[in-house]
């Protein structure tokens, strides 16, 4: 798939192919990229002791506690990666509802982080699981496969590697388009900004799988995700804080005038069982 346009993120990008994995406006969703999320600015830096006043050594233990840097909060969040290929176009889709069909969360951290997050746990099977009451199955994918999922008071757990890359995966199980909107640490992944339900999110046609890999950068690459340390996290890094950090979220959306279950399983079911005949012989009133 080739893009005529290939401007980044100060120009306004329209691009003529369409491509079944974006959306991105209110009604006619198009993928309009004229600011986006950039490579995390550095650490501010932090006054050294010799910049506050030491009149006595009283003085100087304050000055070193008042400027030494923050103590960082344990566990792991999603840091900036490298530039990863992906191209994206726009296509027409409206939503049945402002309101998400589903909404669904999966939580991650270290190996440490997970064992004190979740007292008793419990194994769930593959990494893809279903959502959205069956209309998606979708999961967290890592250099080797997909994370193991554990369960705990009602959440869903992964255990993440630092320095290693991951990738949000997930399925449409049902017979229509949907549109995912995807938040990595309370950050969209289209632009890096607060993540919210009313932003506009990719376009996975019926049956098809889409593979989401890091922040969108601008219409032809995306930052992958990177398990890092929380100051290392993009989210802090962005200045937006890590109140957010260690969730991954996912919002599905059905398309305006179709029916995602038209023809789904038990349609299907109920037509391969129908019988000719009877059982026993039906009866009428005399």
């Amino acid at each position: 798939m080739k893009f005529t346009t290939k401007s980044l993120c100060r120009n306004k990008v329209k691009l003529t192919s369409l491509s079944s994995i974006a959306a991105i406006g209110l009604g006619i969703s198009i993928l309009n990229i004229t600011s986006c999320a950039v490579a995390p600015p550095g650490v501010p830096n932090i006054p050294s002791v010799s910049e506050a006043p030491q009149t006595d050594s009283l003085a100087k233990s304050k000055s070193v506690s008042a400027y030494s840097p923050p103590l960082e909060r344990p566990g792991l969040g999603t840091g900036w990666g490298k530039d990863i290929s992906s191209e994206v176009g726009f296509i027409n889709f409206k939503r049945s509802s402002n309101k998400p069909s589903g909404v669904a969360s999966i939580y991650y951290n270290d190996k440490e982080g997970i064992k004190a997050m979740t007292n008793s746990w419990s194994y769930s099977g593959s990494g893809m699981q279903k959502a959205a009451d069956g209309l998606v199955e979708w999961g967290v994918k890592g250099s080797w496969g997909y994370l193991k999922n554990k369960h705990s008071k009602g959440k869903r757990f992964v255990t993440g590697n630092k320095d290693k890359n991951y990738a949000l995966v997930v399925k449409n199980l049902s017979r229509t388009r949907l549109e995912i909107v995807f938040s990595v640490d309370g950050l969209d992944v289209m632009d890096g900004k607060p993540a919210s339900i009313k932003r506009r999110g990719y376009i996975i046609p019926a049956g098809e799988t889409l593979t989401v890999k890091g922040f969108r950068k601008s219409a032809d690459a995306v930052a992958a995700f990177k398990f890092a340390s929380v100051n290392s996290s993009y989210t802090q890094l962005s200045g937006t804080g890590t109140r957010n950090i260690g969730v991954i979220g996912m919002a599905v959306f059905t398309e305006a005038g179709r029916d995602p279950w038209k023809y789904g399983k038990t349609e299907l079911n109920n037509r391969h069982n129908a019988r000719a005949f009877a059982e026993a012989p039906q009866l009428r009133a005399r």
